[in-house]
C-alpha cells in the first residue's frame, strides 16, 4: 500500500507544481525555494536537532509559545521549523528570526523525505495538529526518530476516511511515539485509527498558551491614539473574501448610527490583499493600506493591514473583533487570539476548525456568532455602543483563556521523556 500511496504522490506531483505556478501569479513566493520541496535543504543548517513541522500560519501560531520554550529549555539544540506555505515561512522568519532554522516540508515522495531527513538528522520530531504525511511517519520509525503529534486533532469525517485504509492509516500512526490531543473526543479518534492507546494523552489546546509580548498593548495603545481613542474600532481577522462580502457592507450600515467608526481589515492571504482593498474601496469607503505608509487618520473609515505578523497589535487596539473564515467554507481561523486580549468576539456560522473553543467562547457570553450582513451589523453596533456589554464579554474571554493555560508543560513533558 504504501508503494500505491508513493506512485500516486508522484503522479500528483506536477499538479501540484501547476498549483504552485498559478498561485504566483498572485504570490511569487510560490515560485521560489522549489529546491527544498524535493528535500533538497539549503542553508547553514545544524542536524541533529529538533524539528518541528507546523503547516501554516495557525499552526506556527499554535506552535509559537512550544517553539519559545524548547528555546529556552533546550538552547544548544537545532530546532527547525518547517512549514508548507509561504505564509507560514514569512510568519516564522518574523516571529522568530534566526533563533530557528527555516525549511519548506519536502513533497511527500520517499526521495525527497529521504534527503531531507539525511541533510537535517533530527533527534525529535514534532507535527503539529491534523498534519498526517504517511512517508514521512515511515520514515520517522525506520530511523527510530520519535515522532509526535502536538495538539493534535481528527474530526470525525477524517476518521471515515482513514477507515477506507484501516491498515495503511494503522501502520503509519504506529510510527507516532507520543499524541497530544486537544479533546478527550480527539484522543479517542487518534486510538481508533491506530495510534495506541498508551501513546496518547489529553493535552488540551495549545493555543490557549498564547503569550502577548509586554510591549503589545504599549504598541496598540500608541496606535489607537493616533487613530483617534474615541472611535468605535471594529476588527476583521484573518478575512477571505466571503468574509468581506459580509463584513464590509455590514460596516457600511453601521457607519450610519457610528459615523466615525473604523473598520481595520486584515485578510488572510497576501495574495488577496489588492481584492480587499479594492472591495472595500467599491464600497464608499475611504481606505488607506498600511504597507503604502498611507496615514491611517481619523477620516479613514477602512485601513487594510497588508502585512504579516501584525494582526495581534491591531486586535490589541480594537473594541470588538471578528474572526475570518467563518463566513465561508474555511471553516474560521482562531478566536483565541483576539480573546487573550480580552476582546468580544464575533464569528460567522462556520467555525468547524475551532468547534469546541467556539463552543466555549458562546457558553461564557465571551463571543457572538452571527449568520448574515444585518446579524453582523446589529450585533456589532449593540456591543460598539455598550460599554458594559463590551467590558464583561471581554473579561469573560480572558477569563476563559487564563482557566485553559497548561497544554504546553504537558508537552513539554512528554518531549523530555523522548529526549
Amino acid at each position: 500500500m504504501r508503494v500505491l500511496y508513493s506512485l500516486v504522490i508522484l503522479l500528483c506531483t506536477p499538479f501540484v507544481l501547476l498549483y504552485f505556478v498559478l498561485r504566483g501569479f498572485r504570490d511569487r513566493a510560490y515560485l521560489g525555494r522549489w529546491g527544498e520541496r524535493f528535500g533538497f535543504v539549503s542553508g547553514p543548517f545544524k542536524p541533529g536537532g529538533i524539528l518541528v513541522h507546523a503547516a501554516s500560519v495557525g499552526e506556527f501560531n499554535a506552535a509559537s509559545p512550544l517553539i519559545k520554550a524548547l528555546l529556552k529549555n533546550h538552547p544548544g539544540l537545532p530546532l527547525t521549523v518547517s512549514t508548507l506555505t509561504p505564509t507560514g515561512s514569512a510568519r516564522v522568519t518574523s516571529e522568530l528570526g534566526d533563533r530557528v532554522f527555516h525549511s519548506y516540508i519536502p513533497l511527500d515522495l520517499p526521495g525527497a523525505v529521504t534527503r531531507f531527513f539525511n541533510r537535517l538528522q533530527p533527534r525529535l520530531i514534532i507535527v503539529m495538529e491534523t498534519e498526517i504525511w504517511p512517508n514521512l511517519y515511515l520514515q520517522a520509525k525506520r530511523r527510530q526518530t520519535p515522532l509526535l503529534m502536538a495538539n493534535a486533532r481528527l474530526s470525525e469525517r477524517s476518521v471515515r476516511q482513514f477507515q477506507r485504509l484501516p491498515g495503511f492509516v494503522s501502520e503509519v500512526l504506529q510510527s507516532v511515539s507520543w499524541a497530544g490531543a486537544q479533546s478527550s473526543a480527539d484522543a479517542e479518534r487518534l486510538v481508533k485509527c491506530g495510534i495506541e492507546p498508551q501513546h496518547v494523552d489529553m493535552t488540551g489546546n495549545l493555543k490557549f498558551d498564547l503569550v502577548t509580548p509586554a510591549s503589545l498593548e504599549e504598541t496598540a495603545s500608541a496606535l489607537r491614539s493616533r487613530l483617534g481613542s474615541e472611535r468605535p474600532v471594529l476588527v476583521a481577522g484573518s478575512t477571505h473574501e466571503a468574509d468581506e462580502n459580509v463584513v464590509i457592507p455590514a460596516f457600511v450600515g453601521l457607519l450610519a448610527s457610528l459615523p466615525d467608526a473604523l473598520l481595520v481589515l486584515a485578510p488572510r492571504y497576501p495574495e488577496r490583499f489588492a481584492r480587499a482593498t479594492q472591495l472595500a474601496k467599491a464600497a464608499g469607503l475611504r481606505t488607506a493600506l498600511r504597507s503604502e505608509g498611507e496615514v491611517c487618520s481619523r477620516e479613514t473609515q477602512c485601513f487594510v493591514i497588508d502585512s504579516i505578523g501584525e494582526l495581534m497589535t491591531y486586535y490589541a487596539l480594537g473594541d470588538v473583533a471578528f474572526v475570518g473564515g467563518s463566513m465561508g467554507d474555511q471553516g474560521g481561523h482562531n478566536p483565541l487570539e483576539p480573546a487573550a486580549l480580552g476582546k468580544p468576539v464575533l464569528m460567522g456560522p462556520n467555525m468547524v476548525n475551532a468547534k469546541e473553543i467556539a463552543s466555549q467562547l458562546l457558553q461564557c457570553s465571551a463571543a457572538r456568532q452571527v449568520k448574515d450582513q444585518q446579524g453582523l451589523k446589529e450585533t456589532a453596533e449593540s456591543i460598539l455602543t455598550k460599554g458594559a456589554q463590551r467590558d464583561r464579554m471581554g473579561q469573560a474571554a480572558r477569563a476563559l483563556v487564563d482557566k485553559n493555560r497548561g497544554a504546553v508543560d504537558l508537552t513539554m513533558k512528554a518531549i523530555e521523556k523522548l529526549l
